[in-house]
């Protein structure tokens, strides 16, 4: 809806007809239906007034938000890589609301955060668990995409900010992609089969023997829990109402992005700074 709406209910084009000046001829009274409908235009007409106002100030939020992130960032390592970054997350973001829109829902919006990416809020699809999951696996599926398509640019120049953007952008969707209830990993892991995460604790142990680093100690513990979880009530909550092959598709589509994910960064590794 667009501002200019409200400015036509509340203009002259939406009264009663006027009087053509000058022509000495009087127009006829408007039948009671007419007026009627002119009182009822008049009444919604502030209505219309605060929806426009509302969807400004999405506007203006999901801008300024972004402006912000992209200024923070620059703080640390330049305005190029910022930019970059945060036109990463909005791809992933992105794919979330064209995973809704698919099926005529529409995102309640979106909001960066400055170092924590950006937000996608949407109405639960009426418990749906298969397809809040298959949403929520659309945003790191996007992101995958958009992270190695920077990875081929930096790899056609030989640009490594190119390639850190795309590193970058992988280890964004990987840890988005961690079993924890606010993140997209979340409304995912609870849904795939139990052997989907010996299979990632393994990757991850193998990983931290050669980097013991803390993000990846913290994510074993993630997959460690949940896979406690499902061996312990493999038809909790939402599990059992998953049809097994929505569930093997989910599972292996999970396993699958992650082992890709985490290949295209062990390709584009940049170990110097990006200024």
């Amino acid at each position: 809806m667009s501002t200019n709406g409200g400015a036509e209910f509340l203009g002259a084009e939406w009264g009663p007809p006027q009087p053509d000046e000058g022509s000495g001829e009087t127009q006829p009274a408007a039948n009671p239906a007419a007026r009627l409908w002119n009182r009822i235009k008049q009444a919604f007409a502030p209505v219309v007034a605060f929806l426009a106002v509302v969807v400004k100030l999405k506007s203006v939020l999901f801008l300024g938000s972004m402006a912000v992130s992209i200024a923070a960032y620059a703080q640390l390592w330049g305005w190029k890589y910022a930019t970059g970054i945060v036109a990463l997350v909005l791809v992933h973001e992105l794919g979330h609301v064209v995973a809704l829109r698919l099926r005529g829902i529409r995102a309640s919006g979106v909001v960066f955060i400055p170092f924590i990416a950006a937000l996608t809020t949407w109405r639960p699809l009426e418990r749906r668990p298969y397809q809040e999951a298959e949403t929520a696996l659309a945003g790191p599926v996007a992101g995958t995409l958009a992270a190695f398509a920077a990875m081929w640019i930096g790899h056609w120049s030989g640009s490594d900010l190119w390639r850190a953007l795309a590193f970058s952008g992988l280890l964004l969707n990987l840890i988005n992609l961690a079993p924890v209830p606010f993140l997209d990993g979340g409304r995912v892991g609870d849904l795939v089969y139990a052997w989907v995460w010996p299979v990632i604790g393994a990757g991850l142990i193998a990983y931290i023997a050669v980097r013991p680093e803390p993000l990846a100690i913290i994510l074993l513990l993630f997959v460690g829990y949940i896979f406690y979880t499902h061996v312990r009530n493999p038809a909790q909550g939402d599990r059992a109402t998953v049809e097994p092959g929505h569930r093997r598709l989910l599972s292996w589509s999970y396993l699958a992005l992650v082992v890709v994910i985490v290949v295209g960064m062990h390709a584009t590794y940049v170990g110097r700074h990006l200024n």
